[in-house]
């Protein structure tokens, strides 16, 4: 009987990414030896023979085992496919039944069947995960296929360039994952990285000297193709135009000067809707994009609109009143217009971001959402193909649960005030280092046994619940996902004005605001809430699917797979397998398998460039100990350290990537560990769990005293160790208080809160996570 993934995970699912829809667990094993023979079932495939040459090798190099054709090996593979798949040309040829695949593992040997050679390849993968060091793989019975059909990653290769192979690399991980729609992010301010035979001033001044021959985009394009995955083109029209402006001044709607663009952030230059010149441009770059990208669709940007030009240029106000465009959106509508025109003529389909949407929206073309949920709603439901972003950006450090946890449609939240309860509603304002402040108000409810609930109202964004509320030594906390990650407030709610802060991811903003409502303010209510859009289920086919995002301010050549694996599976998860599989736990089970099969076998190098970013930072002698110091640190998640550059720095690219931070994963899984034990813990209390933490952070208090020494030439990991090794030994000090049965005293936990507090701010872009957890332990020790 099969069972649905969500129910079948257990306390040892199998390190799988993503899970399977349904499989079914059988008694025993097949234990393969040093040879596994293959027979091939079915019409002939180029794909397919592609593909198994790759399991062989894969095979190989994860396991020992030979894959031999025809022999008489003691186990043996058969793959049978129905058909084979046309090259995919078009949206409505990725259907989830196209790569769906039966996979059959029992003693008699395997048998993986699919009705076409792409079902057979995403097949091939999960054989891969199940197949151990010494050839042993579970008995199991699959049938699946993906959840969503657009299961993407963009990879951003303006800000900082990426070679051919490095591409390569991230498509080999991608169909590991089975990620089907690469989304080749090729032009933006900081330049154009595109050979073009019509204006080739583009690529000569416009790129650095980094740009893709049109024999190398032909070449990943049929890299792609090979391993199941399309290619998107994204060409950025009308803003993120300064390279255009470098190259080609005259189209622009103000005359410039330009000068090559360095630096990050959003930008004036916009191209002149008003000039027949520029769709002329339009025109024959595009047509130079159709003939290398098969695909139908091309992605054109359109985000991050600064009218400024458009406002200030005579011509460009002669053609709004001429066409009837009373706002600047109308005038982008329309210029969207011409260039769906466009591409229609070349048999290709617009995809935009946010900012393309308009009532008059070209028909047919797709919407991708980096403003959240609410807005992937509003593209739905305005009979447009959507796809969202917003909690898959993998640029941004981030915890792979976060992405785990991202819903691609919010469930409606309803809420009413029951009798006896009573509530307090407090406006807030998080001041950000750049970009404007966070503000909004947030409502508490208690009921008559004390037990708390409550809601956030973010400026322009629906209603949510908040979550885990709690009251401690006079500090109240709630926690909620949002779309700049897992915010969690830390609040003095005494008095009518707020204070104390806001960790979003793992730094915090300072909290400001007051009271405006509640039950003992006369005169107020709860307001009604900015509503979610709701679907029919006919809107609800709309959403193709979602996709993570790596822009590239903060990675390079030597980092991106540091950042992206193995947080893509988890995204790769969330598209992939059934939307009831939720489990967190099950998640961190797997995801450190996984990541060692995807080094191993895929050859991703996310493990391998973390120890040779340290390596250059540090001596051999202390190698080691900086291996351990990185245990317990992060780098400062969401665009925080964009903000710390923005004011520090040049926030371009003159700024290093090369730093102690640089080396550091998104996600520090030895301070999930030390979180877990402290759970264990406060829902046992055992010695073994104070035992397991006061063996971390001894370890962790040893590495620090050895790299914090002053003749550490690296000043960062010298400041990091120094801030770890104090809260690694107020950490000790204080399991010895409770081993010992006692409680520290008020002064002494206001002592070490205060140097938790300092160890949590950014010190070299980074902070020390394990000071987190700790606080919660301090919290629940006195």
């Amino acid at each position: 009987m099969f069972v649905s993934a969500a129910n079948a995970l257990g306390k040892e699912p199998l390190a799988l990414m993503p899970y399977p829809q349904q499989f079914q667990r059988q008694q025993g094993q097949l234990q393969l030896g040093g040879e596994l023979a293959l027979e091939v079932r079915g019409p002939a495939s180029a794909r397919l023979d592609g593909a198994l040459e790759r399991f062989r090798q894969r095979l190989r190099r994860q396991s020992g085992i030979e894959l031999r054709g025809g022999t008489q090996a003691a186990a043996k593979l058969t793959v049978e496919i129905a058909r084979e798949s046309a090259a995919i040309t078009r949206l409505q040829q990725i259907q989830p039944p196209a790569e769906g695949y039966r996979l059959r593992v029992g003693a008699e040997g395997i048998q993986l069947r699919a009705e076409t050679d792409l079902g057979a390849l995403r097949g091939l993968q999960t054989l891969l995960q199940l197949i151990g060091d010494g050839g042993q793989l579970a008995a199991i019975s699959v049938e699946d296929q993906p959840r969503f059909r657009w299961r993407g990653l963009l990879i951003d290769s303006v800000r900082h360039f990426f070679s051919v192979d490095t591409i390569k690399r991230q498509l080999d991980g991608m169909a590991a994952a089975k990620l089907n729609i690469f989304h080749w992010h090729l032009t933006d301010d900081q330049g154009w990285r595109l050979e073009s035979r019509h204006y080739p001033k583009l690529h000569k001044l416009a790129s650095n000297g980094h740009y893709y021959s049109r024999e190398q985009i032909r070449e990943v394009v049929d890299y792609a193709r090979a391993r199941g995955i399309v290619v998107v083109p994204e060409i950025d029209l009308p803003g993120h135009a300064s390279a255009i402006a470098v190259a080609y001044p005259e189209l622009m709607s103000a005359p410039g000067p330009y000068e090559p663009e360095e630096r990050w952030g959003v930008h004036t230059p916009l191209l002149n809707p008003a000039d027949e010149r520029v769709y002329e441009f339009a025109g024959k770059i595009l047509a130079e994009v159709a003939e290398l990208f098969p695909f139908e669709y091309v992605h054109i940007g359109g985000d991050e609109v600064n009218p400024r030009d458009w406002l200030e240029n005579p011509q460009i106000q002669a053609l709004m009143r001429k066409q009837k465009l009373p706002e600047p959106a109308d005038l982008h509508n329309y210029f969207n217009g011409r260039i769906a025109a466009i591409l229609r003529k070349l048999d290709r389909r617009m995809i935009g971001w946010d900012e393309v949407l308009h009532e008059n929206l070209a028909s047919g073309t797709a919407v991708q959402s980096w403003r959240g949920p609410d807005a992937l709603g509003n593209i739905a439901r305005a009979g447009h193909p959507a796809i969202l972003s917003t909690g898959f950006y993998l640029d941004q450090p981030q915890t792979a649960a976060y992405h785990y946890r991202n819903r691609l449609l919010l469930a409606p939240y309803e809420f009413r005030l029951a009798e006896r309860e009573t509530w307090q509603r407090r406006q807030f304002t998080l001041p950000r280092k750049r970009g404007s402040a966070i503000e909004g108000s947030f409502t508490l409810v208690e009921k008559p046994s004390g037990e708390m609930r409550g809601f956030i109202d973010f400026s322009g964004k629906s209603r949510r619940p908040l979550h885990s509320i709690d009251t401690r030594h006079g500090i109240t906390r709630f926690e909620l996902d949002t779309w700049m990650g897992p915010l969690e407030a830390r609040l003095d709610l005494g008095g009518t004005k707020l204070r104390g802060d806001m960790l979003v991811g793992n730094v915090a903003y300072t909290a400001g605001g007051q009271l405006i409502g509640g039950s003992q303010l006369e005169g107020t209510s709860i307001p009604a809430a900015l509503p979610a859009p709701r679907l029919s289920e006919r809107q609800k086919q709309n959403i193709l699917g979602g996709e993570a995002a790596l822009w590239s301010e903060m990675v390079d050549e030597n980092s991106i797979d540091l950042r992206l694996w193995p947080r893509a599976f988890a995204v790769a998860e969330r598209l992939w397998s059934p939307r009831t599989l939720r489990d967190q736990a099950s998640l961190y089970r797997r995801l450190p398998q996984v990541s060692r099969w995807a080094a191993e076998s895929t050859g991703l190098k996310h493990r391998q460039q973390q120890r040779e970013a340290l390596a250059k930072l540090v001596s051999d002698d202390h190698f080691e100990a900086a291996l351990v110091l990185s245990e317990a640190l992060e780098p400062a998640h969401y665009y925080h350290r964009h903000h710390e550059k923005s004011v520090h720095e040049s926030y371009s690219r003159r700024d290093p990537l090369n730093r102690f931070v640089d080396s550091l994963p998104a996600e520090s899984f030895a301070v999930r560990e030390l979180q877990k034990n402290i759970d264990q813990w406060l829902a046992s209390p055992g010695a073994e769990y104070l035992q397991a933490l006061d063996a971390r952070l001894i370890r962790w208090r040893d590495s620090a005293e050895t790299l914090r020494r002053p003749d550490q030439p690296d000043a960062d990991i010298r400041r990091l160790a120094q801030q770890l090794y104090r809260v690694s030994d107020r950490g000790i000090a204080l399991i010895e208080l409770l081993q010992a049965g006692e409680s520290p005293d008020a002064d002494t936990a206001a002592s070490i809160r205060a140097q938790l507090r300092e160890a949590q701010q950014m010190h070299g872009e980074a902070v020390v996570a394990a000071a987190y957890p700790l606080e919660r332990l301090l919290d629940a020790s006195y």
